[in-house]
């Protein structure tokens, strides 16, 4: 089905999961944008949206194995460069990373922007991490989980970690969509993160439409990430 493009200026754009792999591929592929350029716009335009709704305690970024976290660290590094407190929940092993996620956890670690490496300590220890940094109480909490690509509930113990999220009095973000928000059907599964804020990548998503799911997601923020517009146009033409 064509998208009329004549009312992208009032019709805000929406793309499905497949749809945002593709501008993902295309801009990479065809435009030779690197991948760690779009990772690194998309942290960015997160961080940005926090400091416009005056984070100033510390920010926790829980980050999951793929480009998700990558997004995540990127955050990470930008709080800290702004003089921010900002500390990594890293849901599995350093070794597991790769690609540009990889690339930028070696960057915050070489900053020393304090890491929690959750399948190195006991469960009873998470809520802890999660609700500190240096004795001061989490002000925000961030999602940057598993991403759009997800698809089927959390799985434990990732399960058991969106509910001590969940838990917090802290303001919560999620990146892309919220962990356990099925981005084309808008299926909230049991453990899902109820986010404040929502900063989405390139455009809305299906599941935005979806009622039921938008108590979780909250208000939406669509960051451009600098895939061209012409990808874009591509995409919705397909």
């Amino acid at each position: 089905m064509t998208k009329d493009l004549s009312r992208v200026a009032t019709e805000p754009l929406v793309l499905n999961r497949s749809q945002v792999r593709l501008v993902d591929q295309i801009a990479i592929e065809q435009f030779g944008i690197p991948g760690i350029a779009l990772m690194e716009n998309a942290g960015r335009g997160c961080f940005e949206r926090l400091l416009e709704r005056g984070v100033a305690g510390p920010v926790v970024i829980c980050c999951g194995p793929g480009n998700n976290g990558g997004d995540g660290f990127v955050i990470a590094r930008h709080l800290d460069n702004a003089g921010l407190i900002a500390k990594v929940i890293l849901v599995g092993l350093p070794n597991q990373m790769s690609g540009d996620a990889e690339t930028n956890l070696q960057v915050i670690q070489k900053m020393e922007i304090p890491i929690a490496v959750l399948p190195e300590l006991p469960m009873e220890s998470w809520l802890k991490e999660l609700q500190f940094v240096d004795g001061a109480r989490t002000a925000w909490i961030v999602d940057a989980l598993l991403g759009t690509g997800a698809s089927g509930p959390p799985r434990a113990p990732l399960d058991r970690l969106i509910e001590m999220m969940n838990s917090l009095t802290a303001k919560r973000m999620a990146v892309d969509i919220p962990t356990g928000i099925d981005c084309d059907t808008g299926v909230c599964h049991q453990s899902s993160f109820d986010a404040d804020l929502t900063c989405t990548f390139v455009a809305r998503k299906p599941a935005f439409a979806i009622e039921s799911a938008q108590r979780r997601i909250g208000e939406v923020e669509v960051i451009d990430i600098g895939a061209p517009i012409s990808v874009i146009r591509q995409v919705l033409h397909e």
